[in-house]
């Protein structure tokens, strides 16, 4: 990767770190883990996916599901940097005057599926992937998840017919950023080695580091990983990436912000002094 858009990606993430946390402000929204994400799903529409404004539903395009649907924030500030939607929406989060909330809503250009009860959507990208091979296709099928879901066991029906089925069109990618709500994953239900129990299930398996363009780079040049399986993609994260005094903080999973203490936020984001605020900031749960 040269330099030039390693630049480039990391200032689309940026602006994406940006608009999640001024939609942290009115309502709140799951800031920590829509900033692990958000470097993924950046370079995911940067790099990977074939679909682009005007696409979104073409018939050849490849399709991404958002299974942990409480990080939208990231996703649907991605869509507006590569021009899906207009950012002024953005201000709408949580208003009746649009469908910008909590979750993927399909009314937004470039949402593919609703979601929000965790451990559905690996079904229905499965159904897509296995739509596209009985059809002779070649679009892909991206579903990101949470590493908490993981514990959803509709995860793990949809993998074993994945694999029964032999969608190498299929790649489900896991947000490993070793939480899920106000826990650390290992403390709850332990779900390492997930590379192992995805091999047993029939998978070709890859982690890499979901911060690291250049790493993404290699990992996503190889799909599909193998022929005639599906792939599951660990990506390492840090929840609240970005944000030294939000970072691997159970507490920090949902936020509200005021407009000063978002402020407070962004400039952190660009190098300034911790936003020490937070330990004032609002929690909801």
């Amino acid at each position: 990767m040269t330099p030039a858009t390693r630049g480039n990606l990391s200032a689309r993430a940026l602006r994406v770190r940006e608009r999640i946390v001024r939609m942290s402000v009115g309502g709140g929204c799951f800031i920590g883990a829509s900033l692990s994400c958000a470097d993924l799903i950046v370079f995911l529409y940067a790099s990977v996916l074939r679909v682009a404004p005007g696409t979104e539903l073409a018939a050849d395009r490849d399709y991404l599901f958002l299974s942990k649907g409480h990080d939208v924030p990231a996703l649907y500030s991605t869509l507006v940097d590569f021009g899906f939607f207009d950012e002024a929406r953005l201000a709408h989060h949580l208003s009746p005057r649009d469908s910008i909330y909590w979750h993927p809503n399909r009314a937004i250009p470039g949402i593919e599926f609703h979601s929000g009860s965790l451990g559905h959507l690996p079904a229905v990208a499965v159904g897509v992937a296995l739509d596209i091979q009985i059809s002779g296709g070649t679009n892909r099928v991206f579903v990101i998840v949470g590493d908490g879901e993981l514990n959803e066991g509709s995860v793990w029906e949809a993998a074993l017919v994945a694999a029964a089925r032999k969608l190498d069109n299929l790649v489900l990618i896991v947000d490993r950023n070793e939480f899920q709500a106000n826990l650390r994953t290992e403390d709850l239900v332990p779900l390492e080695p997930i590379e192992a129990k995805f091999a047993a299930f029939g998978w070709a398996t890859l982690r890499i580091d979901g911060h690291d363009f250049d790493d993404m780079a290699r990992g996503f040049a190889r799909l599909p990983l193998e022929s005639g399986k599906p792939t599951v993609i660990i990506a390492n994260t840090v929840r609240g990436k970005g944000l030294a005094s939000l970072e691997r903080r159970a507490d920090r999973w949902f936020v509200a912000l005021t407009d000063d203490e978002a402020a407070a936020m962004i400039n952190e984001l660009h190098g300034g002094a911790e936003a020490t605020v937070m330990s004032q900031t609002r929690i909801v749960r």
